[in-house]
């Protein structure tokens, strides 16, 4: 049973919630359904369309809404939604803060939401269906106008007996797509009724499994009687679950301790003591064989580079002789430059002068065709 109460809010802001703040349960006190029922109201409902404002609903002292309640608003235009069933575990007071605000003037006020959730007193409706309604958003059903609509469709698929609204779900929030944005797409919503009386035949023949293979295989489902939700409703009898809580459901039975020993199995051979066994030298050929493949191979290592070494001597001996002239040469006109540097006035260097031979010093004659001459003599 749900008792709200609400404080009024500010007088330079509309009401937040209707006036007097009646909450809506479907079926009045004492009427819940297994300690379930429908809780749902608008919020600002005196408001003009063209005023843009969104709200944020919390639990108090929390960031959040309990489980069992949502909210829905689909625009700014639109108005908003706080719906839900508590259960028999939200037993107590909650209080709901509401915040509004006016996306035009920035204006905003708060009002408090105080729910009393108590123990269901009416009898219970231990037959329970829930449907998908494909043609209707969540928000186009929670107004007492659809809703009573809905159940007295319904009513000509039914035995005789008062129908109680038990939950409205988005489809979205049981794994539902969101649908293209083309005119005439809905997002869908499950519809859940209770009833004293039991199933009809025509929902027990829809919630039959030869009916659920109709729809595996793309077939209709078995529909035995006129369908009274049309076209109002588009209902998908594919998607229709029979909830029978008549008979109660047997308790779990309790497991009897034993004395933990298990019985004789003959297919079942345990194991045999396996005898002692040393592993030290498995040990020791795991650790010891890779140390000295190491030590081979560091040892090959360090003889190649440290004592297979030609020497300088041998390496002078098998380079060319004009090589090493070459070599000598750059080295000494190295020398004579950098002495060159210390005193600027020596003579002219005898590298410079035309046909010097490096090696001897000895100059050509003036005469002799210097094309015809080598720059080393040993090239003759």
């Amino acid at each position: 049973m749900l008792a709200p109460s609400c404080p009024k809010p500010p007088p330079s802001f509309p009401p937040l919630l209707p006036a007097p703040c009646l909450c809506h349960s479907w079926g009045g006190p004492g009427r819940a359904a297994m300690a379930v029922t429908l809780f749902w109201t608008p919020l600002l409902v005196a408001v003009p369309p063209a005023v843009h404002i969104t709200y944020h609903a919390h639990l108090q002292g929390h960031p959040d809404l309990p489980r069992w309640l949502r909210y829905t608003q689909r625009s700014p235009h639109h108005p908003g939604f706080l719906y839900g069933s508590a259960t028999p575990e939200d037993r107590g007071r909650q209080v709901i803060e509401v915040t509004a605000y006016n996306r035009d003037s920035f204006d905003t006020t708060q009002q408090r939401l105080v729910l009393e959730i108590g123990d269901s007193e009416g009898p219970l409706l231990p037959y329970q269906a829930e449907f998908l309604v494909r043609s209707h958003d969540v928000e186009e059903v929670l107004p007492s106008a659809p809703a009573s609509r809905f159940l007295s469709a319904l009513g000509g698929l039914w035995e005789p007996g008062e129908l109680q609204l038990l939950n409205i779900t988005s489809a979205l929030d049981r794994g539902g797509r969101v649908p293209l944005p083309i005119e005439g797409r809905k997002e869908g919503v499950y519809i859940k009724v209770g009833s004293a009386s039991p199933f009809s035949t025509c929902l027990k023949m829809v919630a039959s499994p030869d009916s659920h293979a109709r729809c595996a295989q793309g077939q209709p489902p078995l529909l035995s009687c006129y369908d009274t939700l049309a076209p109002h409703f588009h209902v998908d009898w594919c998607n229709v679950t029979l909830v029978d809580k008549s008979v109660p459901e047997p308790a779990d039975e309790m497991p009897t301790p034993g004395d933990g020993i298990l019985e004789h199995d003959p297919f079942f051979c345990p194991p045999t003591e396996a005898p002692d066994r040393d592993f030290l030298v498995d040990a020791l050929v795991t650790l010891l064989v890779p140390l000295l493949v190491a030590l081979l191979l560091t040892l090959l290592l360090a003889y190649v580079m440290c004592c297979r070494r030609e020497g300088r001597l041998k390496r002078d001996l098998a380079t060319s002789d004009i090589q090493m002239v070459h070599h000598c040469t750059i080295h000494g006109n190295t020398e004579e430059l950098r002495q060159m540097a210390a005193n600027r006035e020596v003579p002219r260097p005898l590298s410079t002068l035309p046909m010097f031979n490096v090696r001897t010093g000895e100059r050509l004659p003036p005469r002799v065709d210097s094309a015809q001459v080598p720059l080393i003599l040993d090239q003759h």
